[in-house]
C-alpha cells in the first residue's frame, strides 16, 4: 500500500511558519497561474472561511457573487 497523501496538510506543511510576505508570494504566484496552484489556493480558502463568523461569510458571498456578475465568460476549450 503506497503513502496516502492529505492535500491538505501538504498545503498547510508548504506554507507554515512564512512570513506575511512569503504568504503574498504564494497567493500571487498562484492566481491566474498555473491551474496546479488552484488546490492550494482552495485550502487556504477553507482554512479562512472556517474561522470567519456569519456575518464576514456573508459579505465574502456578496463579494464573489458581485464579481461572477462583471466576469465575462469565454468559451470552454
Amino acid at each position: 500500500m503506497g503513502i496516502m497523501l492529505d492535500l491538505r496538510q501538504a498545503v498547510v506543511h508548504k506554507v507554515h511558519g512564512q512570513d506575511e510576505n512569503g504568504l503574498r508570494s504564494m497567493i500571487e504566484g498562484s492566481v491566474d497561474g498555473p491551474e496546479a496552484a488552484l488546490p492550494g489556493l482552495g485550502v487556504m480558502f477553507e482554512m479562512i472561511w472556517k474561522q470567519m463568523d456569519r456575518s464576514r461569510q456573508d459579505e465574502l458571498i456578496s463579494l464573489v457573487s458581485q464579481q461572477l456578475k462583471t466576469t465575462e465568460l469565454k468559451p470552454l476549450r
